[in-house]
């Protein structure tokens, strides 16, 4: 995967916890979803099968069923903003999966964004959304802090649709 293609440098970070590269604005957000293994492979297939993405209701347009490396996927915001993206790296993991993408040409933001859960040593489950970026578009420097302020939203909404995904049919969680 040539990282020519990305809109940004430090390609695949985000598998760096906390990492941020200068002139970027980081952002994690951290969200408990439930306990034990079935709270974990419910949420871990919601999010690599793109279902967490389409059941925040927005638009998805990737032709892979599942995130892998090299796969682009188009993010649409209220049919209008198109954000074009590829993933560059997958964990699946006895405890851990998730995904990252970074943005490509024609995205409103520039960086990269991970979607990780991972299930600790007393079996809770968390979905930790974690990200760098900074305005690539016009409209996205205009928006200043707001532009932020709705990453920020986006990604506390991932973790509430998340918990939902994760304990559907569960009795207890």
């Amino acid at each position: 995967m040539s990282s020519a293609d990305f809109t940004y440098d430090h390609v695949g970070a985000t598998r760096d916890s906390g990492f941020c590269p200068p002139g970027f604005h980081p952002l994690r957000v951290r969200t408990r979803l439930g306990e034990g293994e079935a709270v974990f492979r419910q949420a871990a297939e919601a999010l690599l099968t793109w279902e967490l993405h389409r059941e925040l209701g927005v638009g998805i347009e990737t032709g892979a069923d599942r995130a892998a490396p090299g796969v682009d996927v188009t993010i649409t915001l209220a049919g209008v903003v198109r954000a074009p993206c590829r993933v560059v790296w997958t964990v699946e993991e006895y405890r851990r999966a998730g995904w990252a993408y970074g943005t490509l040409t024609g995205h409103p933001e520039s960086g990269e964004e991970a979607f990780v859960v991972d299930r600790t040593g007393d079996g809770t489950v968390w979905l930790t959304v974690s990200a760098f970026s900074r305005p690539a578009r016009w409209y996205s420097r205009a928006g200043g802090p707001a532009t932020r302020g709705l990453q920020l939203a986006y990604a506390r909404r991932c973790g509430k649709t998340l918990r939902r995904l994760a304990t559907r049919g569960l009795e207890e969680f």
